[in-house]
């Protein structure tokens, strides 16, 4: 029998993501993966604007799905055999909905990616409504928006199956706003109770996955250029740039205990949004890495400086959104404050730099966590002497 699914203690000590939530945040990259492999063949065939929409709006409706999920779990996670299958369910939608991507990119066709997306969602309302169902007042109403919000705004995204390719851009803009304005309006009277220590491990697992992703990526574009071409003097200095981007992304955003930042929902959904850049530029970095390394190889219909900037731009507005939206509510003093934006300035600059712009943005990244540790031990420094 399944158990009354009521709220977790937002307070609860030792709250941790659950082997469920790994599954789901890995099959989750496969949608990931499709996105990063769809935008790639756009930009190497020399298609900017329609690669880069189309990626925004693939990936928004996968990083949404996930973000749902994640915290609704973080309140409501009963672990029990109905809420596995259920959460099952949404990673079938998943799949689906990867494997309707490549239709999306080329042909403008979302009925694949519509089909998936309605499974995760009816999926997540099933949920809320078990919720509205084992639970009281204001607690049951902020249940029932959920679902009635989750229901009205799936409805709103048939229209991508009846209105012309080009209004797509439109559609996504004005459904991800109101997509986006459901939790405001459904937990204006009660909040629900997500863990601040939970969330926060959530949305850095999946930063790793991503980046584990653009690791995979990069790989697989060298190794096949190695196989093809062997010109290892062009190929090792764009592999070891793109490995310091990696891991200065990764270091940089594990650098501050943000669940300590997370007391409301005002500063918990201003973060959680804007994860959608985070996530977004971080897997897009392995597309420009992939773009980087065909264009070393010949195999690019775009200049070397263009391809530069395939690595550069994600790069920078990683860096830039992560400080903006994360990092610089931990940051003491002007010098700590400037490390990562200047940072993202000169890692746009290395667009310049041609077919050394990849080694020079890895650098780039390398010398910022090296100048941002060096500022956080002189702090720990002088506080210890006052």
């Amino acid at each position: 029998m399944p158990v009354l699914m009521r709220a977790r203690g937002r307070a609860q000590a030792h709250r941790a993501a659950t082997p469920l939530e790994l599954f789901f945040d890995l099959c989750f990259v496969v949608a990931v993966a499709q996105a990063g492999r769809q935008l790639v063949h756009a930009l190497a065939e020399g298609h900017p604007g329609h690669g880069v929409v189309g990626y925004l709006m693939v990936f928004f409706a996968i990083w949404l799905a996930w973000l749902n999920f994640s915290w609704f779990a973080s309140a409501y996670d009963t672990d029990d055999p109905l809420y596995r299958v259920v959460t099952l369910v949404q990673i079938v939608g998943v799949l689906v909905l990867a494997a309707g991507v490549p239709r999306a990119f080329t042909a403008g066709d979302f009925r694949i990616v519509w089909v998936g997306y309605l499974v995760m969602r009816l999926a997540l309302v099933s949920q809320w409504l078990r919720a509205a169902h084992d639970t009281r007042g204001a607690e049951r109403r902020t249940a029932l928006r959920y679902a009635a919000g989750v229901t009205l705004c799936q409805a709103g995204w048939l229209a991508l199956l009846f209105l012309p390719p080009a209004d797509a851009p439109w559609v996504f803009l004005v459904m991800g706003l109101l997509e986006l304005s459901v939790p405001a309006l459904a937990e204006r009277d009660r909040p629900t109770n997500w863990h601040p220590h939970h969330i926060a491990e959530r949305y850095g697992l999946f930063t790793i996955i991503v980046l584990g992703e653009t690791v995979a990526a990069a790989t697989v574009a060298v190794q096949s250029a190695l196989d093809e071409s062997h010109d290892l003097a062009t190929l090792l200095p764009i592999a070891a740039g793109s490995l310091l981007l990696v891991f200065a992304a990764y270091w940089i955003y594990f650098a501050v205990p943000i669940h300590l930042h997370l007391r409301s929902n005002r500063q918990s959904f201003l973060w959680g949004y804007g994860h959608y850049l985070v996530f977004g530029s971080a897997a897009a970095i392995g597309a420009g890495i992939e773009i980087a390394v065909e264009e070393s190889a010949g195999r690019a219909h775009l200049s070397a400086h263009a391809a530069a900037a395939c690595v550069t731009v994600p790069a920078a507005l990683y860096l830039f959104t992560v400080w903006l939206i994360h990092s610089r509510h931990q940051k003491r003093g002007p010098a700590q404050q400037l490390v990562l934006p200047v940072s993202a300035v000169l890692v746009l600059a290395c667009t310049f730099a041609g077919p050394a712009a990849v080694p020079a943005a890895g650098l780039v990244a390398a010398v910022t966590v090296a100048v941002g540790v060096t500022l956080t031990a002189r702090q720990g420094t002088a506080l210890a002497e006052e």
